[in-house]
């Protein structure tokens, strides 16, 4: 390996040691409550390092907002065969999201602290560049109710919209997994979002 190689490997593993101690703290602490200072010490890098690769922390949690998001696309598009109906696929997504919640948990839960955040605080740029990930995935999702609009196995309709509906379904239900002891058996969450899917395809057939 030569030292150009090198250097740049060891780059990477230097902002993986941010991000990874960044998500750690995020979700340890908050957003208010994590400083630069350590999320320098818990990767074990001098603060000057920080800055060398990120201006700030909201740079550092959108870096891992976008990574989770990169992630959940690439799930969700594996999951998918091309071939198969508008119905199947919409089914594939679905559980494609749900396998990430569980299988990438702490990505799940930094998509989520942000998206339920009362507040914007990233940048417009920045904010820019999480959106068009996070679309990614939604635009899967719209393109096979579109496409089973256009072969009339779908009603008519704003397929977007209707994408955006499930989307926010699939969340909300995930977020009762928190309620298991309490007022939902274990596991039953994921009858429940098996079930909410199926009534939303219901009201989506021709």
């Amino acid at each position: 390996m030569g030292s150009k190689e090198r250097r740049e490997r060891e780059r990477e593993q230097r902002k993986n040691y941010i991000l990874d101690a960044a998500r750690e703290l995020l979700l340890e602490k908050g957003l208010k409550a994590t400083s630069i200072n350590q999320i320098a010490k818990r990767a074990e890098l001098s603060i000057g390092a920080i800055y060398f690769y990120y201006k700030d922390k909201e740079e550092i949690f959108a870096a891992l907002q976008v990574e989770g998001l990169e992630l959940l696309y690439r799930t969700i598009n594996q999951a998918i065969d091309k071939k198969s109906t508008p119905e199947k696929k919409i089914r594939s997504v679905a559980q494609a999201y749900l396998r990430f919640s569980e299988e990438h948990k702490n990505y799940f839960d930094i998509i989520n602290y942000f998206l339920t955040s009362p507040n914007t605080i990233f940048s417009p740029e920045l904010k820019k560049e999480i959106d068009e990930r996070g679309n990614a995935s939604i635009s899967t999702l719209t393109a096979a109710i579109q496409e089973g609009i256009d072969k009339k196995l779908f009603k008519k309709g704003d397929p977007r919209r209707q994408a955006i509906i499930l989307w926010s379904t699939f969340n909300g239900v995930i977020q009762l997994k928190k309620l298991e002891k309490t007022i939902l058996g274990k596991g039953e969450y994921q009858s429940l979002y098996m079930e909410a899917l199926d009534h939303f395809l219901s009201g989506l057939r021709a």
